[in-house]
């Protein structure tokens, strides 16, 4: 699986448990470390949880990818779900407005990106 898919399907499993504004930003570019941004926002300390629990499990049962490491501190409200090449960013809307990363990796590319609701998620 290619790093722009694992990020695709980690929007996906976001928007599945309702994240808001989810972007994916490409910095292949501009990082050494990292090939994709996934951000998305939650809005309580439990739907950083649920979003987080439900990218991990996806991912998990469905595609044999566990992260290399996730934030665990659910008060922080900016939870980090670490793929190697993907990098997950939940945040509360006051933390996202703070940190914006969006505008500190401006010169990164905003894939194009529509959710769909697959067969396994339907219903």
């Amino acid at each position: 699986m290619t790093a722009e898919e694992t990020a695709r399907l980690c929007a996906q499993y976001a928007y599945d448990k309702k994240a808001e504004d989810i972007i994916i930003l490409d910095v292949r570019d501009l990082s050494p470390i990292v090939d994709f941004f996934v951000i998305c926002t939650a809005s309580s300390p439990p739907h950083l949880r649920a979003i987080q629990n439900e990218i991990d499990e996806c991912m998990d049962k469905e595609h044999g990818q566990m992260p290399r490491w996730r934030e665990r501190n659910f008060e922080s409200q900016w939870l980090v779900i670490d793929y190697t090449d993907v990098m997950v960013h939940v945040f509360q809307p006051e933390k996202r407005e703070f940190y914006a990363l969006e505008e500190l990796w401006s010169d990164g590319k905003r894939l194009q990106w529509e959710p769909t609701i697959p067969a396994s998620h339907a219903g």
